[in-house]
């Protein structure tokens, strides 16, 4: 008998369940805890819950985001080989929706976050000169029409895919791959922007060119490894039983080149703003080098890039099932410290310190997002049954 090729959630409806009360209870002591506080004027504790929270957020957001990047790109250039992990992708993607509602929390905290809300432009000079830009009505603007952009292109990406499942219509490939098309240059500048808008204005004195690509690196290489690992979980529970090391091999070679890739933009922007050594842009990397800032910087540095590098660089590594989870798990860990020193040295200038927020944050998003997408998973089939490629990428050579 074949292994199904539908997740029934249901079918473990003591663990789901289990989930859903956990994702609650992380919901209710979150921002419960943020609304006491709020309650009794603990700016400190709002502050710290606001940049937690934002770390946590842009985590999770540029996962979700490559996912939708890499469906994208799969239906732009007609790919084979990733047909049958798609649905994954696909479900992981839509994500975005969720993250929206996610986002309604920055509404009460945003001037903790970004100073520049709360300041007069007629008295600092460079908030001025990027008026009208960093405005509160045009930021809350663009937000809208960030996840306007993203949020339906991974809907309509899902949606027609799961109706070829009903009799294979290979017009549905066609819409999709216009959708594809359509959504490719606005996806990368609502991301490029988010990014700019969300995390390089938490110090809006500080700008660089390369922020747009350096977060679109991370979230391809971070996206790619949560695809190894949800997949490979699948299969150890009798799904995804089209899925073979060829493919493991491929998106073990994508692992490896976006490591390679992000660690090109990052050390690029870090040399051209220390060649150039301009206060404004200097600023940044001045205040992630001082302290125990530092330390964890050089952690960054050797466990991004030079670790996965070295590991993923032989070809029995990118054919190993268990290896690539495990380099799949360091790269996320990584991934979630690069962005935690991008967000969190705002707060603490003077050194890292770790706060149960930090933690909390991580936990409760991600069990919400874990819980949508068991339910998303258990919706339609775990392949796109009804693509024509389909029988090609089961019988994937390398």
């Amino acid at each position: 008998m074949n292994p199904p090729e539908s997740f029934d959630y249901k079918h473990v409806g003591g663990r789901f369940l289990g989930l859903a009360a956990l994702a609650f209870a992380l919901v209710a002591v979150l921002f419960g805890s943020a609304a006491y506080f709020a309650s009794t004027g603990n700016e400190a504790q709002i502050r710290q819950f606001a940049f937690s929270y934002l770390f946590a957020y842009a985590f999770y957001f540029t996962i979700c985001a490559g996912c939708l990047f890499w469906t994208i790109v799969h239906h732009a250039v007609d790919a084979e080989w990733s047909v049958v992990v798609r649905r994954v992708l696909e479900n992981l993607g839509s994500l975005l929706l969720t993250l929206m509602i996610l986002f309604i929390p920055f509404l009460f905290v945003a001037p903790r976050l970004w100073e520049w809300m709360t300041l007069d432009p007629a008295k600092d000079h460079l908030l001025y000169l990027k008026q009208p830009w960093l405005a509160d009505w045009f930021f809350w603007l663009r937000t809208s029409m960030y996840f306007l952009v993203l949020v339906l292109a991974a809907v309509l990406l899902r949606a027609f895919s799961v109706a070829q499942d009903a009799n294979g219509d290979p017009r549905f490939t066609v819409f999709n791959r216009r959708v594809a098309f359509a959504s490719a240059i606005p996806f990368a500048i609502c991301l490029t922007f988010a990014g700019v808008d969300w995390l390089m204005a938490l110090d809006f004195r500080w700008f660089s060119t390369m922020w747009g690509v350096y977060v679109f690196a991370g979230s391809a290489l971070s996206a790619m490894c949560v695809l190894v690992l949800v997949v490979t979980a699948l299969k150890n529970v009798g799904h995804m039983r089209y899925v073979t090391l060829e493919h493991y091999h491929i998106m073990g070679k994508l692992m490896l080149s976006f490591t390679i890739f992000w660690a090109y933009i990052a050390f690029s922007q870090y040399m051209l703003i220390w060649y150039a050594n301009i206060p404004e842009e200097t600023v940044y990397y001045l205040l992630r080098t001082s302290g125990s800032w530092w330390y964890l910087s050089q952690f960054l540095v050797i466990g991004h890039f030079f670790v996965p590098f070295l590991l993923l660089l032989f070809l029995r590594g990118k054919r190993d099932r268990r290896f690539l989870c495990v380099m799949a798990l360091w790269i996320l860990f990584m991934h979630m410290m690069d962005l935690y020193v991008v967000v969190l040295p705002v707060l603490h200038t003077a050194g890292v310190s770790m706060s149960l927020y930090d933690v909390l944050s991580l936990a409760t998003i991600g069990c919400v997002l874990a819980l949508v997408f068991l339910k998303k998973l258990g919706d339609s089939s775990l392949y796109p049954n009804g693509d024509p490629r389909l029988p090609q990428s089961e019988n994937l050579q390398n």
